[in-house]
């Protein structure tokens, strides 16, 4: 990591894959980049404790280089969210308290699936106007998404209810999974 100063200073490793982390453990809290209107500090922002795996490596953006998904906790609203590290190090927050995707929700507690959707898999909205979920045939073919780059699936596990969030055209979109 490269400081403002361009002097090198060495990046935790996550504990899981021995790769460099962005993130510090939940005893170390870290500075988030995403401010809240209604604090004049900024939040703070952990790795998770609760959720297993809470971290995964994919390539969101196709540059080829790897991606880092981490399910985090905003210490001061004790919600959770993703922090999303790119190969590039930009970040980008979803969640912990700010609405995701126009979903209805801003907490990730819920999730017990947490993986990569591979390149190339599809998917498709599979849930109705009415609430009902669709078959694969009920579905028409233009309304399939084949994934261009890698996904996000998190799912509420043993329940219905989840989703894959992707990039398209450059913003986060969502795919909704019963």
């Amino acid at each position: 990591m490269v400081s403002c100063q361009n002097e090198k200073k060495e990046q935790p490793k996550n504990e899981i894959t021995g790769k460099p982390s962005h993130h510090k453990k939940a005893s170390q809290p870290q500075e988030s980049h995403l401010p809240n209107p209604n604090l004049n500090t900024k939040d703070i922002n952990v790795l998770s404790q609760k959720h297993s795996p809470n971290s995964i490596s994919c390539d969101l953006d196709g540059d080829h280089l790897p991606d880092t998904v981490n399910i985090v906790q905003n210490t001061e609203n004790k919600k959770y969210g993703l922090e999303i590290i790119f190969g590039n190090k930009k970040v980008e927050y979803l969640g912990m308290g700010k609405e995701i995707l126009g979903q209805g929700f801003d907490d990730l507690d819920w999730v017990g699936v947490f993986e990569k959707a591979p390149k190339g898999e599809i998917y498709w909205n599979n849930v109705n106007e009415n609430g009902d979920i669709m078959s694969d045939e009920e579905v028409k073919e233009a309304d399939k998404i084949r994934l261009p780059h890698d996904g996000i699936f998190i799912h509420q596990e043993e329940a219905c209810g989840g989703g894959v969030i992707y990039l398209k055209d450059g913003k986060f979109d969502w795919i909704q999974q019963e």
